[in-house]
This record gives C-alpha cells, structure tokens and sequence, in this order.
C-alpha cells in the first residue's frame, strides 16, 4: 500500500512530516509515485492564522476529490485547535493532535483493521511527548527538529495551544542524529523548533551546550539557527558563533513590532531597546553576519504613530531581511480584548512599505560584498539550467548549473 503526504505550514512541520514517513514505510507502506492513486493521504497542517486554517479546509477537500478511495489522516496545529471542525470535512476518516502525531503509523493500521472513524486529540496539558524528527526532502539542507512547544503565550498566538509547553531533546540525542546526517552525507544542518532558545527546560541542559556539542560532530560543515528570540540570544551565544567551527553567520530575530507599546500589548519580553542592542552585539561580534526579522504589522492596538515607531526602528537598524506578516485574529486570543482594531487597507499598506523597506536592505546587504569571494552549498536544481545556493552569511547566488558543484561548498566571487 502506498502513501502520500501533504505538509503545510513551518519548516518544523516538514521535519515532522519526514518522520511520519519513516514510521508509515516501517509499518509497511511505500511512498506514491505521481502516477499512482495513494491508499494513505496525510495532511500536517497550520493553523498560525486564519488564512492557513483556509488553506488547509481547501487542500484536505481537494485531496478528497482528487483520491476518493483513499484513506485521509489530518494532524498538525490545525487539527490539535479546530479537531472537530476537520472531522467534518467530507473525506477525513482520521485526525490526531499533536501528542499523536507521532504515532500515525499505528492509527493508520487500526483503520485498516476496523475501518472506523478516528479522532484523538489530547488536552493541552496532556501534550508533553517530543517526537525528534530531522528532515531534508529534495534540499541540500536538512532540518533538525530540537525543541517543540512555547511557554510565551504572546495574546496574539495559537502556537502554544496548539503544540503545549516548551519541551526537547536530550543533547545526546540530537547529536547522534546530527551524526547520522553526516554519515549520510549531508553538509547543512538547519536547527528548527517553536521556541528553540528555550531548549533543555526539561532535560537540565541548555542551548549553548547543545551548539557546543554539535560544534563537534565531524562532517557537518554548516548550521544555521532557525529563529531565536532575542531575550534568548545571550551574548555567550553571539560569541561563540563567531569563534565558531560551523554555525555560520546567520541569525533570523522575531521583533513583532518596534513599538514598545505594541511590544507590550503583545506581552512579549523584551522592549525595542533589548532588540536594537541585540542587532548591534550580532554586528559587533560578525560585522559580516546576515539578521533576518520577524515583524508583525496591522495588529490590535497598533495605532499610525506606533506603525511608524516600527518602521522608524527597522530602518535605523542594520538588519538584512523582514519577513513581514499581516495580524490575524484569532479565536481564544487574549488579543481580542485590545479596542484599537486596523482596517484592512491599512494593514496592506504597512505590509507593503515594510516589504519595499526589506528589499532595500537585502539589496544594500548583497552590494557590499559585491567583488569578494565568499563559500557557497549549491542545491541541486532538479535539472534546471541554473542552480542556487547561500554564501555562509546567506547571500543567495545563482550560476550556470554544474553537478560537479552540487552538495559541496564552493569559493565563488561575487
């Protein structure tokens, strides 16, 4: 019997999604070709705002029209919030949480036996398994999953509820997996997780020990460290990633917002001035390194004069990329409470001068470099006439594709 699987959503999703592969081939199924109508259909969904819970509704129902006679298993954020909203939808025969995610395989073998409906989804509380998984698909990089859960509960955010406390890994185990990536041959590690600056609250072990003993695995030429809130980005670790063998230059900082009182609204926590100061330890420690930030805009409480503090900050800092999101309300948020509501003309237009101000920086970021030689992982383009890779502070370069080149670091002049 065969499988397909559909993952929408964060990087961390695609990492779990690798995982559910492995165990459905150990229990006997084998991965569909595109010719081939699947038996099993899995769908790991989002849910961080109301246009990715649409967007999982529109794909489960396409999957059901396209496959009728195929069984549908739904599990993700998605499912573990609105459970019996995706039950109902025609064609879904079974729906896990995030505490069962893990063991689809079974559930999927328990259908086959009885062909009955299934819905297990634990209360929040209840969600305390990490399930470790690493992933890499049809990239270069792979994904390394090494804490899950968040115990920030900013009022705007679902990710809590949906995937419960901070919790991961044991250091010993997630280096034995970054070692079987190198013995597989892999170069690029990307470290993944909700919160992953929050690693070891369960386990007694913390961030900087896990980048040190990864640090040591031979054969992994590169990390990158997925997000990282800045309350958590402690000096040690700036330090260390300069003195680094093989984190790279690279850091992607959630703001939100550069106001203060936004800042606070949202309960996050830490202030502008802790952000700004952040940017310039990164800056001073790798004056070459590449920041990409999170920034939230068209939020409730986010009046024109505080828009403008955001934008003001983000300009004035020296950061490269802005990964800009319009604000979605969602059910259950504390955020609701918050009287001042942004139309959505004004939300569009904040998000397009924030995107128009990230392109500037990422363009101005690229120009200094321009006629230095700088090392590249080029991936594999999948026969295209070009390939694309990163420089180690995640320039993207482009050339001419030579296989020769593919899944190893090249020095390359820019």
């Amino acid at each position: 019997m065969t499988y397909l699987i559909e993952t929408l959503g964060c990087k961390l999703n695609y990492s779990e999604s690798a995982t559910i592969g492995k165990t459905l081939q150990e229990a006997g199924f084998e991965p569909a070709s595109a010719d081939v109508h699947p038996d099993v259909i899995v769908v790991n969904t989002c849910s961080v705002t109301s246009m990715a819970d649409s967007k999982c509704r529109n794909r489960i129902r396409h999957l059901a029209r396209s496959h009728p006679n195929a069984l549908i298993a739904v599990t993700g954020c998605y499912a573990q919030l609105k459970s019996r909203e995706v039950a109902a939808i025609d064609g879904v025969d079974i729906v896990l949480g995030s505490e069962q995610k893990g063991r689809l395989a079974q559930y999927v073998t328990q259908w086959f036996a009885d062909k009955q409906s299934i819905i297990e989804v634990s209360r929040l509380r209840d969600i305390t398994t990490f399930a470790p998984s690493c992933e890499r698909g049809e990239r270069t990089r792979y994904w390394l999953k090494v804490q899950d859960g968040c115990d920030y509960y900013c009022t705007y955010c679902t990710i809590p509820r949906a995937r419960g406390r901070s919790r991961s890994g044991t250091i010993a185990d997630i280096v034995a997996m970054a070692q079987h990536v190198a013995d597989d041959g892999g170069t690029e590690i990307v470290l993944t997780g909700v919160n992953i600056g929050d690693f070891g609250k369960n386990t007694g072990e913390r961030f900087i020990d896990l980048l040190r003993a990864l640090d040591k695995v031979n054969g992994i030429m590169r990390y990158r460290i997925s997000s990282l809130e800045p309350d958590l980005l402690s000096d040690e670790i700036i330090d260390f990633v300069a003195a680094s063998r093989a984190f790279m230059p690279h850091f992607h900082l959630p703001l939100q917002s550069g106001s203060n009182t936004v800042l606070a609204l949202m309960k996050r926590h830490y202030d502008a001035a802790l952000f700004a100061d952040r940017v310039d330890r990164c800056r001073h420690a790798l004056p070459h390194c590449y920041i990409g930030v999170d920034v939230m805009v068209g939020c409730r409480g986010e009046t024109p004069q505080c828009f403008e503090e955001s934008y003001n900050l983000l300009a004035s800092l020296d950061v490269q990329h802005l990964h800009v999101f319009p604000y979605s309300e969602r059910p259950g948020t504390a955020a609701l409470a918050i009287p001042y509501v942004v139309t959505a003309q004004d939300k569009a237009e904040r998000a397009r001068r924030m995107i128009e101000l990230s392109q500037l920086k990422e363009e101005e970021f690229a120009a200094r470099f321009k006629g230095t030689t700088r090392p590249v992982l080029f991936e594999d383009p999948h026969g295209a006439p070009l390939m694309s890779g990163y420089t180690d502070n995640y320039i993207r370069v482009t050339r001419p594709t030579d296989v020769n080149a593919l899944g190893t670091i090249t020095t390359i002049t820019l």
